[in-house]
């Protein structure tokens, strides 16, 4: 799978698990259904059916792609707005064009994230170029949704783009797993991803028969979601394939094995590993907006449609 690789894990740290670390053991698996988002890109709807209270402080993942594209047909989103929380883009393969109505934006490329806080509120469009779109071609990444608190929620939006060499990379012990640490702590590591909620988000990719231990914060939910490949998950070993997410109980570190036959179209295991520190408020939901009430829903659907958002920029993209 594309995104940041290595051709010799053994230059990178090696991960370390204290002899006395309990693994977690495995709450559920659940697959997640097919859906169309924006202007029709095929995505997985990674957290569907899950209970909110396993999640916190995520609310929604979608897996995009991964499809292979004819010339023509890449699709993107139009303008539109957030408030409430955060969204975090991850490109695994293919381009995407960012813009925001706070001057922020850019290319992200395979192993490039952008994290936007959209606090109070901001419009924004992500779409790919018009030379992808004209060539067609690769096109896999994530879109995860993270929440803030209720002090949080109306702060000042915040644009980051996070580079492909600016994430860190760890090897497991047995030098069959490549660690992407994108954001908080992992093992002593910390990813460039500034958060406002305390969070951990991390891309793994496996040799076929590999094995990862990876400490995890205490305090932090886990959860594993395989973006391509089959394997196993958790100290009970409950085995996972491509789409399907595990939510993880209590304990010290996350477990991950590949299995030593792989799909026919991949030799891998590809995993994102996520986690964070509960928020444990009320949680409010509705089209591009996340808050803890329905009043501050109304509220921000009357401040979007009053233009307290900001405006889209002159000469923007379409």
């Amino acid at each position: 799978m594309p995104a940041v690789s290595a051709d010799d894990l053994l230059t990178f740290a090696k991960i370390e698990v204290p002899t006395s670390a309990s693994s977690r053991p495995v709450l559920s698996v659940s697959t997640a259904p097919a859906g169309v988002e924006g202007e029709g890109f095929p995505v997985r709807r990674a957290f569907a059916g899950v209970p909110s209270s396993q999640l916190d402080p995520f609310v929604h993942m979608d897996q995009m792609g991964e499809v292979e594209y004819a010339p023509g047909e890449p699709r993107g989103t139009p303008w539109h707005p957030h408030r409430g929380f955060e969204t975090v883009t991850y490109m695994i393969a293919g381009t995407f064009q960012h813009q925001d109505s706070i001057g922020g934006g850019g290319l992200i490329t395979g192993g490039d994230t952008q994290w936007m806080t959209a606090g109070g509120g901001i419009l924004h469009i992500e779409r790919p170029p018009d030379d992808l779109v004209a060539s067609g071609g690769l096109f896999h990444g994530i879109q995860l949704w993270v929440n803030l608190p209720a002090r949080d929620k109306l702060i000042a939006p915040r644009y980051q783009d996070i580079g492909r060499r600016q994430i860190v990379r760890l090897a497991s012990a047995d030098g069959g797993a490549l660690v992407r640490v994108i954001a908080g702590q992992v093992a002593g590591h910390n990813g460039p991803g500034v958060t406002h909620t305390p969070i951990a988000l991390v891309h793994v990719t496996m040799a076929a028969g590999a094995r990862l231990e990876l400490p995890w914060p205490p305090d932090f939910n886990g959860l594993v979601y395989v973006l391509g490949g089959q394997g196993s998950v958790g100290s009970d070993a409950a085995p996972v394939r491509t789409g399907q997410l595990a939510v993880l109980g209590r304990g010290d570190t996350i477990l991950v094995a590949a299995d030593q036959h792989q799909e026919v179209r991949t030799s891998s295991l590809d995993v994102l590993v996520l986690g964070g520190q509960p928020i444990g408020e009320p949680v409010v939901a509705y089209g591009p907006f996340v808050m803890n009430t329905k009043a501050e829903i109304a509220q921000a659907f009357e401040d979007y449609q009053q233009g307290r958002f900001g405006s889209v920029p002159a000469g923007s993209l379409t």
